[in-house]
């Protein structure tokens, strides 16, 4: 049966204002990097896609590396566009890319210098069948190739209508002002800003978050729930289906330390005492800071989202409680 969006989708879903901009996404975003490359079962991503956007999900986050193999996570994505979100529904939707890792042999194929990023941006349009992307990032910053160079091929993607924002990801503070700076002298302004940040990973803590508050960007943390920890998925051992498990996942098993595992066991406590999942105070958490649009949440079933999407219904959090959090964490 052709799939038919369900009338009452933005009817829960809270958007936030990203930065300055007139832009609103959805408090928790899709993101494609796990459970929809070429390794995975298509009809399970899509089913996920779908669902999220019934439930006011309007932003899906990709990147040319995503997959494995690299690139097929945008293949699917644009095979379910065609099927699902013909005509009109592509201007419900908020896609983004991006480029800065690995994608072909040479010396044109990773990092920021103008040819790898416009190729790369030319590359992703196609595999998804789209004319352009609503959000085109650099994924990582370039140690070799003057970040002017890199903002400048960002301002030209925006200016031949490839992409309709421009957004960092992975910048630290330093790197991201300097960014900012250039791209407002440029006339397009940064957007957005997307660095890996969760109760276990707080680096953005450390000056960035401030700069993006300074220049009114918007803030969209990635592995808000430090790829699958800050769940119950590793209260009793690592599941075999989980991403502890996979060989080509990110997230390995020498990383759940005993350590970890009594934060984990602490704070899933907690969230119970809050009537939440440990994934759903997770992200919560993170949206606690007015500087923080969205989270970037993974899915690998429709469960798995609905689980995530009830964050939204307690977002508020005691003194008390954040004290409480505080302390697992430091202990």
């Amino acid at each position: 049966m052709a799939y038919v969006p369900s009338s009452d989708r933005y009817d829960s879903m809270k958007y936030n204002r990203c930065g300055n901009s007139g832009l609103q996404l959805p408090a928790i975003s899709l993101g494609l990097w796990h459970n929809f490359g070429s390794v995975d079962v298509f009809e399970n991503g899509r089913a996920i896609v779908r669902r999220a956007f019934d439930r006011g999900i309007t932003h899906f986050d990709l990147a040319n590396n995503y997959g494995p193999v690299p690139g097929s996570a945008e293949e699917n994505f644009g095979i379910m566009l065609a099927k699902d979100f013909p005509g009109y529904l592509r201007d419900e939707l908020i896609i983004s890319s991006k480029a800065g890792y690995l994608m072909w042999p040479g010396p044109y194929g990773e990092w920021g210098s103008r040819k790898y990023l416009i190729s790369s941006c030319n590359q992703s349009l196609k595999r998804m069948g789209l004319d352009y992307v609503d959000i085109f990032y650099s994924h990582r910053p370039d140690p070799n190739t003057p970040l002017e160079e890199t903002m400048m091929a960002l301002d030209t993607i925006v200016r031949q209508g490839k992409a309709l924002y421009i957004g960092l990801s992975n910048y630290d503070a330093v790197q991201a002002k300097k960014a900012i700076e250039i791209l407002k002298s440029l006339g397009t302004p940064c957007l957005i800003h997307q660095p890996k940040y969760s109760m276990f990973v707080r680096d953005a803590e450390a000056g960035l978050l401030d700069v993006l508050g300074e220049y009114g960007v918007g803030c969209i943390p990635f592995s808000p729930l430090a790829q699958g920890l800050l769940t119950d998925r590793y209260l009793k051992g690592i599941p075999e289906d989980s991403r502890a498990a996979k060989s080509w996942g990110f997230l390995k098993a020498g990383e759940i330390t005993e350590e970890k595992l009594h934060k984990i066991i602490d704070l899933n406590d907690l969230a119970k005492k809050r009537g939440q999942s440990l994934a759903q105070m997770a992200l919560a958490w993170l949206l606690k800071d007015r500087r923080v649009t969205t989270v970037l949440i993974g899915a690998s079933s429709v469960q798995q989202l609905d689980n995530n999407l009830g964050a939204l219904d307690n977002l508020a959090f005691t003194s008390e409680e954040l004290a409480a959090i505080e302390k697992i964490l430091r202990s």
